[in-house]
């Protein structure tokens, strides 16, 4: 009779801690392998943490509403299995853990101690919402303030999914009597400050930052102590790919039920500037240079309510341009509903961020460790350019973007970085206007 181990699994990258929602079974019950154990949520993701084992829960070591660090065990099972820790689990990386006083890294015949969380306490001014009821109620313009009048069926009132999703129900058909006044908070008003509390202090208003702006902040700031960032910058003229897009967008929806953006079309890009460069697909780790067989490309995302996500398109190298746009709108679509999963955010190679969705001519990116370049996008405007053509120079109405890229410097010259950026600007500009859909 083996014991095994149930741990909290690793959710993507920069996350540390997951908060456990609501515990599905208690000591003594049988469970079998995949059977959801607990559900959970970090400040990406809601998630299920599924039974690594079968056999009958011996000891449950947090509660609901506790925030567990990733790698922590948080249940431990009696099974007849003769592996103490299953093959799904195996592959989870279990960081360093500081057991009475002395760090001591956790490998395949170490657990790591479970230590009590402190737990996520809730007032009346600042009610736990999940993520998934976030991004919903952002989706569906409901106000801060008419999301605070809806009833909750979860622990301690916490809105369910299914809550705010017959809420809404009710709301289409004339059923909730929920009336806005000034005072409350508008539809268009950022959710960033669900998780906080304000406080004021003369004529100055301080708002505590929620855990997920805590976590960006941590990440923003180790990236820029961790790599030595240069940027470089570029302007491309995209008028080929602009004049493509407006004259088959309509056929390819059509065709492949799939409106088509920029987006892939830039992935597609990048990745053939990847394959030339492999320097710009790696990570730093000690002295060693780690170059990335895969090509995962990151997509720097903007959330409704201000926070940011970067979900990964895996194997980016291995889609053509209708497989980038089915896999970009995939995951562009599951970020806007809540319904990225873990894996969604995990091993990342290179990422890009398209800052002109917003207006930004050009940007200065911070790197996503422990990646070692990011590549932003700036907004296409239309320019007068000279033209160089066989009769001598004319000015031209053009199609023109910038570009930028930080990159690591540490591994990466300023040559090179200025040369995998031209090639990206190269592989626009030869973009071919009557290519095949």
């Amino acid at each position: 009779m083996a014991t095994a181990n149930v741990i909290m699994p690793k959710l993507g990258e920069s996350i540390v801690e997951a908060t456990i929602l609501k515990i599905h079974k208690k000591v003594g019950d049988a469970i079998n392998v995949d059977e959801t154990l607990m559900d959970i949520a970090t400040d990406k993701v809601d998630s299920e943490v599924p039974s690594t084992a079968q056999g009958i829960i011996e000891e449950i070591l947090c509660n609901e509403g506790d925030v567990v660090k990733i790698g922590s065990v948080i249940a431990k099972i009696r099974s007849n299995q003769e592996t103490v820790i299953s093959e799904k689990s195996a592959p989870i990386n279990i960081p360093s853990t500081q057991v009475n006083g002395k760090h001591q890294q956790a490998d395949e015949d170490t657990t790591v101690p479970y230590v009590p969380s402190p737990v996520v306490k809730r007032t009346e001014s600042a009610k736990f919402y999940s993520p998934l009821v976030m991004n919903i109620a952002t989706s569906e313009g409901i106000a801060l303030s008419e999301l605070e009048s809806i009833n909750g069926s979860g622990t301690d009132g916490r809105i369910t999914k299914n809550d705010i999703l017959g809420y809404l129900a009710k709301k289409k058909s004339g059923q909730t009597d929920f009336v806005s006044t000034a005072d409350n908070h508008t539809q268009d008003q950022s959710y960033s400050n669900i998780y906080t509390t304000g406080k004021s202090s003369g004529n100055v208003e301080i708002i505590e930052m929620d855990r997920m702006r805590r976590l960006i902040a941590d990440h923003m700031t180790r990236s820029k102590s961790t790599s030595a960032h240069v940027t470089s910058f570029a302007e491309a003229d995209v008028t080929n790919m602009v004049q493509w897009r407006e004259e088959n967008k309509k056929t390819f929806e059509k065709r492949e039920g799939e409106k088509i953006t920029f987006t892939p079309l830039f992935i597609e890009a990048i990745v053939k500037c990847l394959k030339k460069y492999p320097l710009l697909n790696a990570s730093v780790v000690g002295n060693e240079i780690h170059i990335k067989k895969d090509i995962n490309i990151g997509m720097a995302t903007a959330l409704p309510n201000g926070n940011l996500i970067v979900p990964v398109l895996q194997h980016a190298d291995q889609y053509n341009i209708i497989g980038l746009t089915k896999q970009v709108n995939k995951l562009a679509n599951n970020t806007r509903t809540g319904k990225l999963q873990p894996s969604d955010t995990q091993n990342g190679t290179f990422t890009f961020t398209n800052i002109g969705t917003f207006g930004s001519l050009m940007g200065t990116p911070i790197i996503n460790q422990p990646q070692v370049a990011i590549l932003a996008i700036g907004a296409i405007k239309k320019k007068p350019v000279v033209i160089e053509i066989d009769q001598g120079d004319s000015v031209g109405i053009r199609q023109m973007m910038f570009v930028s890229m930080s990159y690591d410097h540490r591994i990466i010259d300023g040559s090179l970085g200025s040369i995998f950026l031209n090639e990206f600007v190269k592989c626009l500009e030869e973009f071919d206007p009557s290519r095949d859909i």
